[in-house]
């Protein structure tokens, strides 16, 4: 169902997030601001954005919320293949594609960007800055799934809460939504599971680890991380491959 558009700071995480990737043009900023505002939608927690074998003729620009990308297996069990957070979009070339391969589904209530095709494929014609922006955060998004991949073959459970912990609370610096050493964490302990291949039990276990070591503090949705340095030691972390130090 379609928002109002009176408040124009509800796209203001897009802008900022390819703003650290390129620097986008007083152009660039207004054109996708414009054609955000007009196709503002929304969502309720628990849906499917966007269901494995659909055709997508649009890109989707997360604003607030928390998306999951994931595959599910025959028998019912889910692998989290990634988040989405407030400022990221859903594939923006996906539309080159016949099909999703993957779902995308909604943790929290969302609000979110839908850009037509033709629009969204204007708009880059149109502006340079604008198109290296979209295809640094497809690279950006590229590195971040390689990143996922050594985490779930290689890092231990302890490692891999940790990994995750710090480059959730990285991602969302950009946009804002770090305050001081804290981040909302709105997620179950089911999707955290899901998204370590890591079972609940182990999950919990393992977060409480982190927990007794002073790390971290983990209560009412919120993420506090005391010692970032301490976590990124324990997670093997570090924040290059998000390339959050913009050049050129």
């Amino acid at each position: 169902m379609p928002l109002s558009t009176s408040d124009r700071s509800v796209v203001e995480p897009a802008i900022r997030r390819l703003s650290a990737l390129r620097m986008l043009s007083a152009e660039a900023r207004a054109s996708l601001e414009y054609a955000m505002l007009e196709g503002l939608q929304r969502g309720g927690p628990g849906e499917d954005l966007l269901a494995e074998g659909d055709s997508v003729d649009s890109v989707r620009i997360l604003l607030s919320g928390w998306l999951c990308r994931y595959k599910m297996l025959e028998d019912g069990r889910r692998q989290i293949v990634n988040f989405i957070f407030p400022g990221e979009s859903c594939d923006t070339h996906a539309f080159l594609l016949p099909v999703m391969d993957h779902s995308i589904a909604t943790l929290t209530p969302v609000v979110y960007a839908e850009i037509k095709r033709a629009r969204f494929e204007s708009l880059l014609a149109g502006d340079r800055s604008l198109a290296e922006a979209f295809w640094c955060e497809t690279l950006v998004n590229n590195a971040i799934q390689r990143e996922w991949a050594v985490n779930l073959g290689r890092r231990m459970a302890l490692e891999r809460v940790a990994h995750l912990f710090c480059e959730i609370f990285e991602r969302l610096r950009p946009v804002g939504m770090v305050e001081g050493n804290s981040c909302i964490m709105p997620v179950t302990q089911m999707d955290l599971a899901d998204a370590t291949g890591l079972s609940v039990v182990h999950l919990n276990r393992t977060v409480q680890e982190l927990r007794a070591s002073g790390r971290i503090v983990l209560r009412d949705r919120t993420l506090t991380i005391n010692d970032l340095d301490a976590l990124k030691d324990a997670g093997l972390y570090s924040p290059s491959y998000l390339q959050l130090y913009r050049r050129g």
